[in-house]
């Protein structure tokens, strides 16, 4: 079954053949990505004897085995160990973006939390596990879940900060240009969860950690044997991390966001000395790494290839402002069209990252986007001079930005398409309203959870000029 749930809709829209192309090197990419097939290829149960890849637990010697996750891969993540635990699982806590009708779970409770801005539906269930945790002790075992969008579904601020003031925070950091990295070192830092929060609270009872993990930090090199654990897990609300007091203090200087961000966070992380710093390291913890951001990519070019098509992997470090990013790869695909360099055509360039769309002034906005549908508008707009070039820019885990759709699927011809059905698409990037713009073209893409969650997947399609 197609991971794209619209894939013949877009196929019929524009350039087909190139357009089927991009969407069948995507489904390939999310079908090897899925979290649930992951876990269920190194996890199993015999008897009491917990296996997963080259490691072995004795349930009998614990009294309880929690599962906790959170994040928007966490649904199909939670799944696979839920099955796996069957009765043996005490019970089960995860906070996930998207409830499916799909999902199924035993003795798991369900909460959907906010993403990419906090809720109060989140922050009650970060208040039942903590609550779970410290009634917990040495003869438990949780086993977490988590990954990407973790930081605001699972959000739980310390004593002092609200958790409207971590939403208006969580609000300004995302419109402010700051890369990923930069907004998590300050939402660990004022979290009782994140940044290894939650690790050193369950630490602090003396219970044992597993932990399953999907990294979608940019620079995470690409996984090798998933059953092996992972030494250099970090991040996260289970993991070490690797922000600091420092950087989030120097985010606030650097983006200006002293008198933007809520007077009680800003005076926290002024003020606050070491014992506000986040874990460095949980040596007695078990971390497995499922996939990393560089996998995307590998993947995508191996698809290509089975299809028959050169590929070349642009980067997977990619950053800045997503409509710039979407004008750049359609000068790219102009220049192999017209010269062969840096690849010949047809070929299929592939990239991930985490582009940001900045928005310093909310009254601009008029209606609703993401990264990936502000890339491919902007892509639209200037490849329409590059017959045959088609650009897919989805977050990889289902949902773009504040919207339904996964991202979009732009061509040549959707520039066109889009004069022609009275569709301005220089407007719609002004107002950061591309939802609505490729919805009404047919080019939003549509996938529900895929079951991870690396960030920003990009697929570009260039064909050779007929002779």
């Amino acid at each position: 079954m197609s991971k794209i749930r619209n894939l013949d809709h877009l196929v019929g829209l524009g350039d087909a053949q190139s357009r089927k192309i991009v969407l069948s090197v995507t489904d390939r990419v999310l079908a090897r990505l899925d979290g649930y097939e992951r876990i269920k290829s190194i996890m199993r149960l015999d008897g009491d004897i917990l296996t997963i890849g080259t490691r072995t637990w004795d349930l009998s010697t614990k009294r309880n085995v929690y599962l906790l996750g959170a994040g928007k891969a966490c649904n199909h993540m939670a799944m696979a160990v839920d099955e796996v635990l069957g009765d043996r699982l005490t019970h089960g806590i995860a906070i996930v973006k998207v409830a499916e009708e799909t999902d199924r779970f035993n003795r798991t409770t369900v909460h959907v939390g906010g993403h990419p801005i906090p809720n109060e539906v989140g922050y009650k269930a970060s208040r039942e596990i903590l609550d779970l945790v410290d009634s917990s002790g040495p003869d438990d075992l949780f086993i977490a879940v988590i990954s990407g969008g973790s930081s605001a579904l699972m959000s739980c601020p310390i004593d002092g900060i609200t958790l409207q003031d971590e939403m208006d925070a969580t609000d300004v950091l995302l419109k402010s240009g700051a890369g990923i990295y930069e907004i998590n070192a300050i939402r660990r830092h004022i979290s009782q969860m994140n940044g290894g929060m939650l690790a050193k609270r369950i630490d602090a009872v003396g219970a044992e950690l597993i932990g399953f993990g999907i990294s979608d930090a940019i620079g995470t090199p690409p996984t090798t044997d998933i059953g092996v654990p992972y030494a250099n897990y970090a991040s996260t609300p289970i993991g070490p991390d690797r922000t600091t007091l420092a950087d989030a203090r120097a985010v606030i200087e650097n983006y200006d966001l002293a008198d933007r961000l809520p007077a009680s966070i800003v005076t926290y992380l002024t003020n606050v000395g070491d014992e506000g710093e986040t874990p460095k390291s949980f040596p007695r913890n078990t971390y497995f790494l499922l996939n990393t951001l560089p996998d995307s990519v590998r993947y995508a070019k191996e698809a290509a290839a089975e299809l028959g098509l050169p590929a070349m992997i642009v980067s997977s470090f990619l950053e800045g402002e997503s409509k710039d990013t979407g004008t750049f790869f359609a000068s790219i695909a102009r220049e192999i069209q017209t010269s062969g360099n840096p690849i010949a055509a047809p070929c299929v360039l592939v990239s991930a990252g985490e582009t940001t769309t900045e928005i310093l002034d909310n009254s601009l906005i008029t209606g609703s986007g993401g990264p990936g549908h502000e890339l491919v508008a902007a892509f639209a707009i200037a490849a329409a001079s590059t017959p045959g070039a088609a650009m897919l820019s989805i977050d990889s885990e289902g949902t773009d930005g504040t919207t339904s759709a996964a991202g979009g699927l732009c061509d040549s011809t959707s520039y066109a398409r889009a004069r022609e059905a009275g569709v301005n698409l220089h407007a719609a990037l002004r107002g950061h309203a591309t939802h609505e713009a490729l919805t009404a073209l047919g080019d939003a893409v549509i996938t529900g959870n895929t079951g991870t969650n690396l960030c920003d997947l990009n697929i570009l399609y260039v064909p050779a000029l007929d002779a």
